[in-house]
C-alpha cells in the first residue's frame, strides 16, 4: 500500500529541486532541472516564468512515478524577491525581474528616495531601498516599458506563480511582500495602499496569507499536467532562503541560518522588529516573528566561475588544491564582489578584486581566496547584525556548499562562530516539504524540524587559525574603501 507523503519543490537562480519526503521525514526521492538565468544588458537578470512551472510539472512526473507513495500535501518556494508581471488573463508580460542580483533600478532607488523620504521607507517597511526590494523594479518597468506595463494586473514571484498554476489562488505569503518595499508596511503588516498605488498603479496586489497556510487545492487541469492528486492541499509557500533556514529548524530567537549556495545568503530571527540601513529587516515566513536578514550578490557563483575557467575539474579536485593551498592562500585576497554586493556594502557598482597576484599562484591559491572571501563577507554581515541588536546564539548552515567540509571550516575559522550542520542539507525544497508536512498533521514546525533532520555534525573554529585570518580579515575590509573609486570607474565603462 503507497504510503502518503509530501511533495516540496523549490525555484532557484541555477536549477529547480524536487524532494518527496515521507510523513516521517524519509527523503523517499529528489531530483533536479538545472537552468540559466538571462542577462539582457549590465546589471539585468531575468528568467522566463513558464520555466518554473515545465520544471515542477516535470520533477513532480518523476518524483510520483514510483506508485510507492500518494501525495498529500505540495509546498513550494523559490528565489526573490522577484518581480513578474502577468495581464487579467495570467499571461507573463516579459520575463521576471531576478532578487538583488538585478540591479537596474538605481535611478527608481533614488527617484522614490527623494520622494518619500528614506527615514519613512525604513520606519514603515523595516528596510531601506536597494537592489534587494521589488518596489522599484516595479517602478522601473512601468517607466522603461510603459505599453507593456499599461497591460500589467497581477504580481507574482515564483512560489506564488506555482501555487496559482496548481490551484488558481492568487495569493502571496507576508514574508515575501514584506521584500516589495516599499508596497508593504512590515509594522502593520499589511500592503501600504499609498504607495503601492503610487508606485504599482492598476496592479491587484494579491491577498497574504503566512507561509504554512493552505492557499488552496490542486485542481483538475493541474492534477493531470502534475500527475498529483486533485484536491490535495497546497501550502503558500515564501522565498528559498527563508524556507530553507525552516528546512533546518533554524527559525527561532538567536539563530542565524547561513545558505552555501549561488549567493550566500544569512537570516538571523530576532524578538522584535530591528532595522539598519546595511541590511534588511523582515517579517519571517511564521506568524509572530521577524528577521534581520543579508546577503551577498555572489558566493558559489565566484567559484562556478573559477570552474569554468580552470576546464570544468571535479569540485572535489578543487577542494583538494584549495586545502593543499593553506590558510591565507598563499598571499592571495579577493573582494567577492563580482555582481555588485548586497549587505552590508549595499553597492550595486562594487566589483570582483583579485589582490597579490603572482605567476606562482595556482589554481588552488585562486579557489581558496574565493571561499576566504565568502567567510570574511560572511563575518562582516555578522559584525552588522550585531552591531544592528542582533543576538546570535547558535549558527546553522545549510546547502550544496556545506558538502566537502573545507568551506564550512573557513568560515569557521574566520568568524570565530561554530556552524551547527543538520542530517540533510536539501535546502528549501524541503523545507517546503516541511511546511507542506505540517499542514496535514497535528505537530508543530518546531518538533517537525527536529525530529525529521537533527544535527549531525558541530563545525568549530580552529585556534591555531585565528590570527592569520585575524590578519587576512583587516586587509579585506580596507581592500573595498582602498579600491573603491577605480573600481566604480570600470564598473561605469562595463555599463556604456
Amino acid at each position: 500500500m503507497p504510503r502518503d507523503a509530501v511533495l516540496g519543490v523549490d525555484i532557484g537562480t541555477s536549477s529547480s529541486k524536487g524532494v518527496l519526503v515521507g510523513l516521517d521525514g524519509t527523503v523517499l526521492r529528489s531530483a533536479v532541472r538545472e537552468h540559466t538565468v538571462d542577462r539582457p544588458a549590465p546589471g539585468q537578470v531575468e528568467m522566463d516564468a513558464e520555466v518554473w512551472w515545465d520544471e515542477l510539472v516535470s520533477l513532480s512526473r518523476e518524483l510520483t512515478d514510483g506508485g510507492d507513495a500518494e501525495v498529500v500535501a505540495v509546498g513550494a518556494s523559490g528565489m526573490g524577491p522577484c518581480v513578474l508581471l502577468t495581464d487579467a488573463d495570467d499571461t507573463p508580460l516579459r520575463p521576471a525581474v531576478l532578487y538583488g542580483v538585478d540591479t537596474r533600478s538605481t535611478a527608481q532607488i533614488a527617484r522614490l528616495n527623494a520622494e518619500l523620504g528614506i527615514e519613512e521607507i525604513r520606519r514603515r517597511c523595516g528596510s531601506d531601498l536597494s537592489s534587494q526590494a521589488a518596489g522599484p523594479k516595479i517602478a522601473w518597468i512601468a517607466e522603461q516599458e510603459p505599453e507593456l506595463y499599461a497591460r500589467a494586473r497581477r504580481l507574482y514571484m515564483p512560489s506564488s506563480w506555482l501555487v496559482r498554476k496548481l490551484t488558481g489562488a492568487y495569493v502571496l505569503d507576508h514574508h515575501s511582500a514584506s521584500q516589495t518595499t516599499p508596497l508593504y508596511d512590515t509594522v502593520a503588516q499589511q500592503w501600504y495602499a499609498p504607495w503601492a498605488g503610487r508606485i504599482a498603479p492598476g496592479i491587484e496586489l494579491p491577498p497574504l496569507r503566512w507561509s504554512g497556510e493552505t492557499a488552496g487545492t490542486v485542481t483538475a487541469e493541474a492534477a493531470r499536467r502534475t500527475g498529483l492528486p486533485q484536491g490535495i492541499p497546497v501550502i503558500t509557500g515564501t522565498i528559498d532562503a527563508w524556507a530553507e533556514a525552516l528546512s533546518v529548524g533554524a527559525h527561532r530567537p538567536g539563530d542565524l541560518m547561513l545558505m552555501y549556495g549561488t549567493t550566500m545568503f544569512l537570516i538571523h530571527t530576532v524578538p522584535g522588529l530591528l532595522t539598519d540601513p546595511a541590511l534588511w529587516s523582515t517579517v519571517g515566513a511564521l506568524p509572530g516573528t521577524r528577521n534581520l536578514a543579508g546577503g551577498m550578490a555572489t558566493s558559489g557563483a565566484v567559484t562556478g566561475w573559477l570552474r569554468e575557467l580552470f576546464g570544468k575539474p571535479d569540485y572535489a579536485e578543487l577542494l583538494q588544491l584549495a586545502e593543499a593551498s593553506g590558510p591565507g592562500a598563499n598571499g592571495l585576497l579577493m573582494l567577492p564582489y563580482f555582481a555588485g554586493e548586497r549587505t552590508p556594502v549595499m553597492d550595486p557598482q562594487a566589483r570582483g578584486v583579485i589582490a597579490g597576484l603572482t605567476l606562482s599562484h595556482t589554481r588552488g591559491d585562486l579557489y581558496r581566496a574565493a571561499l576566504e572571501a565568502t567567510a570574511c563577507a560572511v563575518r562582516h554581515n555578522i559584525e552588522a547584525l550585531e552591531k544592528a541588536g542582533g543576538d546570535i546564539r547558535r549558527v546553522v548552515a545549510v546547502g550544496g556548499g556545506t558538502q566537502g567540509g573545507l568551506w564550512t571550516r573557513i568560515v569557521s575559522d574566520v568568524t570565530g562562530r561554530p556552524q551547527e550542520l543538520r542530517t540533510i542539507s536539501i535546502g528549501a525544497s524541503y523545507g517546503g516539504a516541511l511546511l507542506a508536512a505540517q499542514s496535514v498533521t497535528d505537530a508543530s514546525i518546531d518538533v517537525l524540524s527536529d525530529a525529521w533532520n537533527p544535527v549531525c555534525e558541530t563545525v568549530t573554529p580552529d585556534p591555531g587559525n585565528a590570527a592569520r585570518y585575524e590578519e587576512l580579515y583587516g586587509l579585506y575590509r580596507d581592500l573595498y574603501p582602498a579600491s573603491a573609486d577605480v573600481v566604480h570607474a570600470l564598473a561605469a565603462r562595463q555599463d556604456r
